[in-house]
């Protein structure tokens, strides 16, 4: 029997809880500005069709909060089966603020950026979300390093297009090789129309080892390597007609890994949302 997929809103429910950690203002270069405590705490109301969202922020000890309550779901917002989501713009257009978040859930810890481009379309700010539910025992992972990455790792990408039809399943190998300051990242999916492989060349950054510069593509893209095993990869720079992903990537476990990507056509327009997870087999 075919196991029926969860409503959006079911996959909403995957993060309810009291969400603990803090919202990390970076650098576009991934350096620490500002560190600030937190808890998000999602609550199915009584009535059982509504959720009670409350931010708390600590500034200097005094609790700042803001109260969202969804009772539906619009587009800007696509959740996965196990609570993954992003929301965001529809649309990019030049001299217009644009953004997004990106979150991912594994068991008790959760793992959020929010990436802001200003209306020069340069990437502006970024704020990095760690949380845990109370009484978590998992500790945070080590920071992410390239050294983690290399290596063959093989799993499967849930593709959700923006019309929301069914989301799409395809298998992945994922190969990441590093030739002096090259880094090579080849990835193969299996389509229905057949393999396809997508090659990748970045470099080492030669003033903080903790960037990568993909320089090959039209658009200037780097990858920042983060705490708790984490890593941003984002265009510097948005250009009209010119199609662009923004993604976040975790280490869940040694040889476990997964990343969302949230894609945008040459148009600007928001056109999919996927969720890769591999486990590495060499």
């Amino acid at each position: 029997m075919i196991k029926a997929m969860r409503s959006q809103w079911e996959c909403l429910l995957q993060n309810l809880g009291c969400w603990q950690g803090s919202f990390t203002r970076l650098s576009t270069k991934g350096e620490i500005l500002e560190d600030i405590p937190s808890e998000t705490s999602l609550e199915l109301k009584s009535d059982n069709q509504t959720v009670r969202q409350v931010v708390r922020r600590f500034y200097d000890g005094q609790p700042q909060d803001l109260v969202l309550e969804y009772r539906t779901l619009n587009r800007s917002t696509t959740f996965f089966e196990n609570g993954a989501f992003s929301q965001g713009a529809l649309q990019f257009a030049p001299y217009t603020e644009f953004g997004a978040e990106l979150g991912l859930i594994y068991g008790d810890r959760r793992l959020r950026v929010v990436l802001l481009y200003d209306k020069s379309s340069q990437l502006d700010r970024l704020t990095f979300i760690r949380e845990h539910l109370p009484n978590s025992t998992t500790p945070e992972r080590p920071a992410l390093t390239l050294n983690d990455l290399l290596g063959k790792w093989e799993g499967e990408a849930i593709t959700i297009a923006a019309d929301w039809l069914e989301p799409e399943v395809i298998s992945t190998v994922t190969e990441w090789q590093q030739e002096g300051d090259r880094i090579i990242m080849s990835l193969q999916m299996q389509t229905p129309m057949g393999a396809k492989t997508i090659t990748s060349i970045a470099r080492i950054n030669p003033y903080n080892p903790q960037i990568l510069n993909f320089d090959q593509d039209t658009l200037p893209i780097q990858t920042l390597f983060l705490p708790d095993g984490a890593s941003i990869t984002c265009p510097v720079a948005i250009s009209t007609c010119q199609q662009f992903r923004l993604s976040i990537s975790w280490l869940l476990e040694p040889n476990l890994h997964q990343r969302m990507i949230r894609s945008y056509d040459h148009k600007g327009g928001w056109a999919s949302l996927t969720l890769v997870t591999e486990r590495k087999v060499g």
